[in-house]
């Protein structure tokens, strides 16, 4: 997988390209650590996201409770297959999705 970050000010915007499963998870959460605490708005863009595991829905929803107490989180371009796996797990209604 790979992650493109772009930052101006406090916003954050990470594209991630690839796969998020159980191999490349722990390279986001250790991005989002480093990044998060300097960041009011994330912006997560799946654009070029292929695949998500329950291990990148994990991080996800670490992502979203850090960003809950501190600014606000979108997630942007879900291809229909993500937001399938959104829907069913409930993920739907606890991200903000565009």
């Amino acid at each position: 997988m790979k992650i493109n970050c772009t930052r101006s000010d406090n916003k954050l915007t990470m594209a991630l390209e690839g796969r998020l499963d159980t191999t490349t998870a722990p390279q986001l959460e250790a991005q989002l650590q480093k990044e998060l605490p300097e960041t009011a708005e994330l912006t997560l863009d799946f654009g070029a996201l292929e695949y998500i595991s329950s291990a990148g829905l994990r991080v996800l929803l670490m992502a979203q409770k850090v960003m809950n107490k501190q600014g606000s989180m979108v997630v942007r371009n879900v291809n229909d297959t993500i937001a399938e796996v959104f829907e069913i797990t409930g993920f739907s209604d606890i991200l903000t999705i565009e």
